[in-house]
């Protein structure tokens, strides 16, 4: 019974604390009423907050604690009724350990009629902040920790985090600024925009766009639609989407791309280039190797000496021509085709490679083929059109 009554006594001591440190005011604004609850926790290096509806805004800086103020919302023009909302939507504000936790929870229902925002200013340097809400806006800046971000559909906003990054909305968009870690972010459906990650980037959407400004440790891009691109980055960089465009930029290491059926550029890259489309444009500028594919669409390609030994190419279309640009010092071995060429024809700058047709008699299709070694030969180079031209150019 004395251990009883001591455990009761400590948890009103505890709850006398909180309510110490934590205001409540009530008041009209316009048609509608408003309950403010704020308050201060101290003493923490972890910041927990989950609450069932409304947006959340955590600011990083210079204080000494965590402060945070609740704006609670009845759109209900009774002030009976507003106060009844305001009574089952429960706020919980408390301290375990070194986590301070911030909730809130509905008793009886969510009603229509009610908004939240949580509104919070901690120390730059916490651990870690953990964030969940069912469906508002997540707003994170200024802390050198870790973060982990989750709404049901609202859109996220991080800038000037430190630690590895984790967030993932049902449907809204995502936009980061400069973070120092690895970054992973997904949505249901909304676009993404990633200004520089210094960390690994992993970014999916159900199908928005997607845009890396910069990246320093690669990049894995996904989206069931949109488009996706790439400024810079350095190391691999792997991108798809299910029918949009791809445009890289400068890539700092090997890339891979697949699209349904939109467009593919590579501004330059040092490692090898894996792309595939079903009826788009291929267009690489710069590259040491390439294995690229599209059932309908043109392709340019530009080759310069790698780095990092040789490597076999192949360049492939159903239909449209095909354009290698080749540089003054790099060996290649050429075989190039095309399948079925009806008035088609392979043009050449390089006298060593040789160009030849067989069959199709006067009016029907031909094979057209040329093979040979430039500057000595090298890794194999294959170049393949069903019906197209090709053409082998001097790079300028």
């Amino acid at each position: 019974m004395r251990k009883t009554i001591t455990k009761f006594g400590l948890l009103a001591a505890l709850i006398t604390t909180l309510c110490a440190a934590q205001q409540t005011s009530v008041q009209r604004e316009g048609n509608n009423w408003v309950s403010v609850v704020s308050g201060s926790l101290s003493g923490v290096r972890n910041l927990h907050i989950q609450v069932e509806i409304g947006a959340v805004h955590v600011q990083g800086g210079s204080t000494q604690g965590i402060n945070y103020v609740i704006r609670n919302k009845s759109y209900e023009g009774s002030e009976d009724r507003a106060r009844k909302q305001f009574e089952d939507y429960k706020i919980s504000t408390y301290v375990r350990g070194d986590t301070a936790f911030i909730t809130g929870e509905w008793e009886n229902g969510h009603p229509h009629k009610f908004n939240s925002q949580v509104t919070v200013n901690v120390p730059r340097d916490l651990d870690l902040v953990k964030i969940g809400t069912d469906g508002g806006d997540i707003s994170i800046t200024g802390i050198s920790g870790r973060l982990e971000a989750q709404s049901g559909g609202g859109g996220i906003h991080l800038e000037d985090i430190g630690g590895a990054i984790n967030a993932e909305t049902g449907g809204g968009g995502i936009d980061v600024g400069n973070v120092g870690s690895d970054l992973t972010v997904r949505t249901g459906g909304g676009g993404i925009h990633i200004g520089s990650a210094k960390g690994k980037v992993v970014a999916e959407s159900g199908g928005g766009s997607l845009v890396l400004v910069s990246g320093s440790a690669g990049a894995s891009l996904q989206t069931g639609g949109g488009s996706i691109h790439v400024d810079k980055c350095t190391g691999e960089v792997r991108a798809e989407t299910g029918g949009g465009s791809i445009d890289l930029g400068e890539i700092s290491g090997a890339v891979s791309m697949e699209t349904g059926g939109g467009t593919l550029k590579v501004s330059s890259a040092s490692g090898p280039i894996k792309g595939e489309t079903g009826s788009g444009n291929i267009e690489l500028w710069g590259v040491p190797s390439a294995h690229v594919e599209t059932g309908s669409g043109a392709i340019t390609a530009k080759f310069i000496r790698g780095n990092s030994g040789a490597s076999s190419s192949v360049l492939e279309t159903g239909v449209g021509d095909i354009t290698v640009y080749l540089v003054s010092n790099i060996n290649l071995t050429v075989r190039a085709s095309i399948e079925a060429a009806n008035g088609q024809q392979i043009v050449s700058d390089f006298p060593e490679i040789k160009i030849s047709s067989e069959g199709g008699g006067q009016w029907g299709p031909k094979l057209v083929s040329a093979e040979g070694s430039v500057n000595g030969g090298g890794p194999e180079l294959k170049v393949r059109t069903t019906m197209g031209n090709i053409y082998f150019r001097r790079a300028q």
